[in-house]
């Protein structure tokens, strides 16, 4: 199954973005972006280190879903917060890049996620929202 996902930090971000890459690339053959410095939605908390991933893996939806969580949770992750050391949510699903789906419960995607998106699925829907950005490197 092939997997597109949504990753952000901004709590000591960079140390959780590369935690998170290690750990993806571990559950399978794994595609990133770039990785983007966004403002915070709500301008509540700190600036994000946002980007996706492509992960090509055997692992079911719930099965890749409940180690995605096992994992924010062991970053420090507390709900609810403006404060998120790490943030990985399943976008879409399909077999190929070209059937992918997205989750219902995502929609509307938000610019944070469909920025680093469209660089990986060019169908990915675009928000018409913009927001400053920078491309950053660990």
């Amino acid at each position: 199954m092939l997997y597109a996902l949504a990753i952000s930090s901004n709590q000591n971000r960079a140390h959780w973005t590369r935690i998170a890459m290690q750990h993806l690339s571990g559950m399978g053959k794994c595609q990133f972006s770039n990785i983007y410095q966004i403002p915070c939605r709500q301008a509540k908390g700190a600036d994000y280190f946002n980007l996706a991933a492509l992960l090509e893996s055997t692992l079911s939806f719930e099965a890749l879903n409940d180690k995605l969580k096992q994992l924010e949770t062991q970053s420090g992750r507390v709900r609810p917060s403006h404060d998120i050391p790490l943030d990985i949510d399943i976008i879409a699903y399909g077999e190929t890049v070209d059937n992918l789906q997205l989750v219902a419960s995502r929609l509307p995607l938000p610019f944070d996620a469909t920025k680093p998106l469209s660089e990986l699925w060019q169908e990915c829907p675009i928000n018409p929202e913009s927001m400053p950005f920078q491309v950053v490197s660990l």
